[in-house]
């Protein structure tokens, strides 16, 4: 009995999300568009401007992981705080990422987002790559919460298909 007790405890508490330590800005978690443009405004910050991880950390579920696959297809995975550690020195040398387009998909309360990107690095900006980041958001009644992150970088063993490119180059 003690056994399913504590399963029961332990399910329940992963049937809610619990609260980020800092309360997401209300027009982040208000719409998919808001999730997505907070999602890339926290990492495009001059190096030496405040970090934003607090709000970058209120716009997922607890549980986030994030999954990177290069271009030539390893595999990193992350927790939160691995994720902003591997992404602190990147900014520190200048990092730029923006959205050129975008899929999406919903059915209810859950949407599938492919969000292509564009990336600028080091501080004049010259090296540049693209990739998809492919996005599972759901809303809770409250508000949006994004569930899963993966992301993989263009290469020529991996070229970004025309469906998920834009209409006319940004």
């Amino acid at each position: 009995m003690r056994i399913l007790v504590t399963l029961w405890l332990l399910l329940a508490s992963c049937a809610h999300p619990v609260a980020p330590t800092v309360a997401p800005r209300p027009d982040d978690v208000a719409s998919v568009d808001g999730m997505l443009k907070a999602f890339y405004e926290v990492v495009n910050i001059a190096p030496d401007a405040p970090r934003q991880w607090e709000r970058d950390r209120s716009l997922y579920v607890p549980w986030i992981r994030f999954v990177g696959i290069a271009g030539d297809g390893k595999i990193t995975t992350y927790d939160h705080p691995s994720f902003v550690a591997d992404t602190e020195p990147l900014i520190r040398s200048g990092f730029r990422e923006r959205e050129i387009a975008r899929t999406t998909r919903r059915y209810g309360n859950m949407v599938h987002v492919d969000s292509t990107y564009e990336t600028l690095r080091g501080l004049d900006g010259s090296n540049r790559s693209r990739g998809v980041n492919s996005l599972e958001l759901y809303w809770d009644g409250t508000r949006w919460w994004i569930s899963s992150v993966v992301w993989q970088s263009e290469s020529a063993q991996f070229p970004i298909p025309g469906t998920l490119l834009p209409a006319t180059p940004p």
